[in-house]
């Protein structure tokens, strides 16, 4: 229809320009001519172009069929009235209409301009001056009648294209499916008697657009791009698409839309389309449905029986160290045997280091699970750093390490929960000892940058390879060399980290060249999270990344080496 539209906007300039120079010339003046010919010249293409820019006809149509019913009866009026043969061309107005638009309604449009036409002459014949009327102006009706010549050629091939193919029918008893015979403008020409059996409904209900309004919504931009792809050349495409379907009875309600697979192929002009019943994808989609529910439960059943057993650890454990230190400080008599107190040093010291991982799987499994209650606090974060110095000096002085704090004034105060981020330095601090030799330095500082307060733990370690990047932060995942492999542990002091710094909405980045140390820097708010404190933080699993930019702690990393 669009394409119709735009060519008689492009064709009829040229008719109405020479009826103005033979009857408005002579009676108005050439000035008047010229300006008539341009207005009609520039406001057809402008509304060609128009349609042909927004896809919008109906609006356009509208008007142009108006300002065609007032031009043509000017130049009635202008030629003698209803006397002259230019009043055959109000003929003109519903046949192109009909031409354009393809329907009743559009030729309705038309008779409506028609009458417009006839009518009008005889109120302009008072306004302008006419003359008697003349057996040549019937050349005008004449030259529109000649133009139908190609355009009924056009019409003859589109009207005789519907008895031309018999394929279908023999395609019904082969295949289980609709087969659909498609025009390049997409609408249905034919649909075979399948659709009774799979869509129930009758094949005519298809023809036009009734396919594409019967399309879900969600599917309509696969499909159009599938018939794009077929006009540009495309011999075969395939779409998935859910169709509407009658409702069989009322418990149908909202389940009527159907999963279907239409196949596109190409058949000279047009295109042959099957379109088959896709229940089987549907299973496969509900099957792995199923499975990512079992997996999540799989993984809150890990959870909860990670938190179970951490309990029922930690209880046995407080014993044991409490009964260790009695013993070692002697108070119900000391030893006979020196190597006494170094055994039952060593139970007390095995005791703690087990409650401090049994402490950190419980940590972990309750961030994960979003059961961590954080509670929020102002406190001055120099008193947090000075109380994680005062603990990790003595293990910095056994390995003759340089532990400096540089808090700048501008640090103040945050609102976060003062034992989270205590336990953030703790960790990190811990690490940074652990993994730097023998009279290396760590270094804690802190200064504030806008409404964020930015602090770090830095050391003279070992380093990290950028490969070994992205197990940082993942549950019982450590960094294995032929250093680290003297330590122990459990992986799990930067995977607590990474979730206590997701639950104050901040960010983590780690700058690491192997041999020359590492500097992990935490990003917090100082007014505090926005959201609730106690939101689930998902950790990652143990899985490499597919490339380097995924690299991550589950909040913004940025890597150095």
């Amino acid at each position: 229809m669009q394409r119709r539209f735009i060519g008689l906007m492009l064709a009829v300039p040229f008719l109405a320009a020479s009826m103005a120079v033979v009857l408005v010339t002579a009676r108005l003046g050439a000035g008047v001519t010229v300006a008539t010919i341009f207005a009609v010249f520039g406001l057809s293409w402008f509304m060609a172009l128009l349609v042909a820019a927004t896809g919008r006809l109906m609006p356009t149509a509208c008007v142009a069929l108006g300002a065609a019913s007032l031009g043509l009866a000017g130049f009635i009026a202008a030629a003698g009235g209803l006397a002259s043969p230019l009043l055959v061309l109000a003929l003109a107005l519903p046949a192109e209409a009909l031409f354009v638009g393809g329907t009743r309604r559009a030729a309705g449009f038309g008779f409506v301009g028609a009458i417009a036409a006839i009518i009008l002459p005889s109120v302009l014949t008072s306004l302008l001056p006419v003359e008697a009327p003349a057996a040549w102006h019937w050349l005008f009706p004449v030259a529109w009648g000649l133009s139908w010549l190609p355009r009924m050629r056009g019409l003859k091939m589109s009207l005789g294209a519907s008895d031309t193919v018999q394929e279908p029918a023999q395609l019904e008893d082969v295949i289980d499916a609709v087969v659909l015979r498609i025009g390049r403008n997409g609408e249905v020409l034919d649909a075979s008697s399948q659709s009774r059996t799979l869509l129930k409904l009758a094949p005519e209900l298809l023809s036009g657009t009734g396919l594409f309004d019967r399309v879900h919504l969600a599917d309509r931009v696969a499909y159009l791009s599938a018939l794009a792809d077929m006009r540009e050349g495309a011999t075969l495409r395939r779409v998935e698409l859910r169709m509407r379907l009658p409702r069989i009875d009322a418990a149908g309600a909202g389940g009527n839309h159907r999963p279907f697979a239409l196949e596109l192929m190409r058949a000279g002009e047009e295109i042959v389309a099957l379109l088959r019943a896709n229940d089987e994808t549907v299973d496969l989609k509900d099957a792995l449905a199923t499975a990512r529910e079992s997996a999540a439960g799989a993984d809150v059943a890990k959870g909860r029986f990670l938190a179970a057993v951490s309990h029922e650890l930690r209880t046995p454990l407080n014993a044991i160290i409490g009964f260790s230190d009695m013993l070692l400080n002697e108070i119900f008599g000391g030893f006979k045997d020196p190597r006494q107190k170094e055994y039952v040093e060593l139970v007390r010291d095995s005791g703690q280091h087990l409650l401090a991982v049994v402490t950190s799987i419980l940590d972990v499994s309750r961030i994960e699970s979003g059961a961590y209650s954080a509670q929020p606090e102002p406190f001055r974060f120099a008193e947090a750093v000075e109380m994680c110095q005062s603990m990790m000096r003595i293990q910095a002085e056994t390995k003759h390490i340089k532990l400096t704090t540089q808090v700048q004034a501008d640090a103040g105060e945050i609102n976060a929960d003062r034992r989270a981020v205590q336990q953030i330095l703790i960790n990190l601090t811990s690490n940074a000892i652990k993994f730097t030799p023998d009279g290396g330095a760590v270094s804690i500082g802190a200064r504030r940058i806008g409404s964020r307060l930015h602090f770090w733990v830095s050391d003279t370690g070992i380093g990290i390879a950028e490969a070994d990047l992205c197990n940082l932060g993942k549950p019982f995942m450590q960094i294995q060399n032929d250093y680290t492999r003297r330590f122990e542990g459990t992986g799990l002091g930067l995977s607590l980290v990474k979730g206590l710094v997701g639950l104050h909405d901040g960010t983590m980045s780690v700058e690491s060249a192997l041999g020359e140390g590492t500097k992990v820097t935490i990003s917090l708010p100082v007014d505090g999270p926005k959201g609730s404190a106690s939101k689930p933080t998902v950790l990652p699993i143990a899985h490499p990344p597919k490339t380097e930019k995924e690299v991550g702690l589950g909040s913004p990393l940025r890597k150095t080496a």
